[in-house]
């Protein structure tokens, strides 16, 4: 490298790292490498054409003032753009651009005039034609911890979150991977966390997106030949929260190309956040190498709120919403509505809207109407406990006996029922079922299932109790 441009470039980040924030310091110029001085062009080497053009976009100002301070008023910028090497290939990651020998991959001398004005940006958030170069979180402010009530069921996820927000990349929960099922406050959680973070550090750029967009995004990417941008917009990203990872399953590009980004940012102490609707442990089509970087932080998981829970959380609303019901009313909603917060606010809101259209006064005969077509008109999901009462009124038994500790072969034949009808029933993660029926770990579980789907096969009475049960379950 010549010495000269290196000495050029050393004081120009010196008179530009007094004049920024070190955040945007750190993220934009750290990475560049001074090539050469040549006829009063100093050549530097920015990791993508993305980066150059988020340079040209928001540092051309200062660019041109420490350049000018160093060469005069005749100083040229020339980018040499050169992707890293992330996917471990041989070969680095090049610029295709036109030239005679048709098809090379070279790197990109961009010989660019100080003054150049509005590039266009590769952000795959910028809608063609608009003009947007701001990356925006995708937030939603209304989703924050104040109005994410805590409980047993979700205490550990929300005390994680909150630690999290508190030093995103600097806890050991990253990532951190929120899961549970329908309607529990995954999306909710991963919102709260991204917003508390953009108020108390507003210089990180935090990205919220669903794994279906992220994954339209590459796909998108790929057609249109700048993958490489694709990459790097998201190796900039301080706080990366996607939604639903359980949707790369089976997408084998995308897992591939997120595998790299995920390594990218952990590796710079980057805060990765993540939802699913089960845990590592249950999830299909998954490589496996994701799935073990999935456990190098914390799962937590969100589980079905208690009666007193659901009752907070519906009190909570009336206040936001500034209405009275009185507690009774709730108490009713409370107790008929379990399995999902998403239905029981849904409730309420239909609640008031008759009151309010239809000019009833809230009454425990309305609500009952409401909360009847509520849970008939949504696909209801059965809970363990149910479950396990089920399993032990047909084997006559009590539920503490199903649970014991007991060897005997028609109480451990009744358990794994249970156990299989939990993970066929519901969306509890292996591990949850487990902890509720016995206190068993999820390998305990995983062998149950395995167990009730041979007997199925080769017992004739056991078959029968399987069908028994799916039919009193399936009502």
């Amino acid at each position: 490298m010549d010495v000269t441009a290196q000495s050029v470039w050393n004081n120009c980040l010196s008179f530009i790292k007094d004049n920024i924030q070190p955040q945007a310091y750190k993220t934009w110029f750290e990475p560049i490498v001074a090539v050469k001085l040549s006829d009063n062009a100093l050549s530097i080497q920015v990791p993508s054409k993305f980066f150059y053009e988020w340079l040209e976009e928001h540092y051309v100002k200062i660019l041109k003032v420490a350049l000018t301070k160093q060469l005069g008023e005749t100083a040229k910028l020339v980018y040499v753009i050169k992707m890293e090497n992330t996917y471990g290939n041989k070969q680095p990651f090049t610029e295709k651009i036109p030239s005679s020998n048709r098809g090379a991959l070279k790197s990109q001398d961009v010989d660019v005039p100080l003054n150049n004005k509005n590039p266009e940006l590769k952000n795959p958030f910028v809608i063609p034609g608009i003009r947007n170069v701001k990356i925006e979180s995708q937030l939603n402010p209304n989703y924050s911890f104040e109005n994410f009530l805590e409980g047993d069921s979700n205490r550990l996820a929300r005390n994680a979150g909150l630690a999290v927000a508190n030093k995103p990349g600097g806890t050991s929960f990253n990532p951190l991977l929120i899961f549970g099922g329908v309607g529990l406050g995954k999306t909710h959680l991963a919102h709260a966390i991204g917003v508390d973070i953009k108020d108390k550090y507003p210089e990180k750029t935090v990205l919220y997106i669903s794994a279906e967009k992220f994954t339209q995004q590459y796909i998108d990417s790929v057609k249109k030949n700048n993958r490489n941008d694709f990459i790097h917009f998201y190796q900039i990203i301080d706080v990366l929260i996607i939604d639903d990872v359980q949707f790369l399953s089976g997408k084998s590009g995308t897992q591939d190309v997120f595998f790299h980004i995920f390594n990218h940012l952990h590796q710079n102490g980057k805060q990765v956040i993540l939802t699913s609707d089960k845990a590592p442990v249950d999830m299909q089509d998954i490589e496996q190498r994701l799935l073990s970087r999935f456990k190098w932080g914390l799962s937590a998981e969100l589980q079905s709120p208690d009666f007193e829970t659901r009752v907070s959380i519906l009190k909570n609303k009336l206040y936001r919403d500034g209405v009275e019901m009185p507690d009774e009313i709730v108490e009713y909603v409370a107790k008929h509505i379990k399995t999902n917060v998403r239905e029981l606010e849904g409730a309420i809101i239909s609640l008031i809207a008759q009151s309010s259209f239809n000019k009833k006064e809230i009454t425990v005969n309305l609500a009952k109407e409401i909360v009847e077509k509520f849970v008939k008109n949504t696909k209801r999901e059965v809970s363990i406990d149910y479950i396990q009462k089920v399993v032990s009124d047909y084997f006559q038994m009590d539920v503490s006996t199903l649970q014991s500790k007991t060897r005997k072969r028609h109480i451990v034949q009744a358990r794994q029922l249970a156990m299989f009808f939990a993970k066929k029933y519901t969306k509890a993660s292996l591990a949850s079922i487990g902890s509720q029926i016995g206190k068993r770990d999820h390998a305990t579980v995983l062998h149950a299932c395995k167990t009730v789907d041979n007997l199925s096969s080769t017992d004739k009475q056991f078959r029968k109790y399987v069908e028994d049960l799916s039919k009193k379950l399936s009502l």
